[in-house]
């Protein structure tokens, strides 16, 4: 179980690309306003940043567009950067870009500000940038998933972390609800058949609505 203290200072740090994949892979969708909510009512958030690489001009970029739009107009710290794009031996393009540096480097800036960092990533790189704030006396919360097939999360940095939370115990609190659909009106009961009416036509089945 996850321990958190109200008046402690919270600072959150998403690797998007990260927190995107595992949440794919558990079958659920964030729902990032529900996730604002949730971290303020776990304590005293100072600073929520997200982290994500963008390609422009390319439909990968569109579509992350109104999520980039939405989150920086919602109070979190957005942080993009271009990916580098370039063509191999085979022809094919490959893109390459991470924002390790970038979520490293502010993590540590704030350090002094936080009592209490929730990293949302399963990436073993971060392992080291865990041991860094725990020297200075902040605690470290990891959240990613062991229930995924890969698990999501790197072992190293699940053990280093001062506790760790699985994101699939999240889904209640900050999954996206699917779509609702209004109820579809009961089918009429075809009357009973009798001698001289016409058969259905190619196609139809019993119980089509007309």
């Amino acid at each position: 179980m996850a321990h958190f203290y109200p008046a402690e200072r919270l600072g959150a740090f998403i690797d998007g690309a990260n927190l995107h994949g595992t949440a794919r892979a558990l079958g659920f969708t964030i729902d990032y306003k529900r996730l604002l909510s949730h971290l303020r009512a776990k304590g005293q958030l100072v600073r929520i940043c997200y982290y994500t690489v963008l390609l422009e001009d390319d439909e990968e970029f569109s579509s992350i567009r109104p999520l980039v739009d939405w989150l920086d107009y919602n109070g979190f710290s957005l942080v993009t950067k271009r990916a580098r794009e370039h063509v191999g031996a085979d022809g094919r393009r490959r893109i390459k870009g991470n924002m390790d540096v970038e979520l490293t480097v502010d993590a540590i800036t704030l350090a002094d500000q936080l009592d209490h960092v929730m990293l949302f990533s399963g990436d073993g790189d971060f392992r080291a940038l865990v041991a860094d704030l725990q020297l200075r006396g902040v605690r470290v919360s990891v959240v990613s998933t062991l229930r995924s097939q890969p698990p999501m999360v790197a072992d190293e940095l699940r053990r280093q972390a001062d506790q760790f939370i699985d994101l699939a115990d999240l889904e209640e609190e900050i999954g996206r609800a699917p779509p609702s659909r209004p109820p579809r009106e009961p089918a009429a009961r075809p009357a009973g058949r009798r001698s001289g009416t016409a058969s259905p036509g190619p196609g139809a089945s019993e119980g089509d609505d007309c």
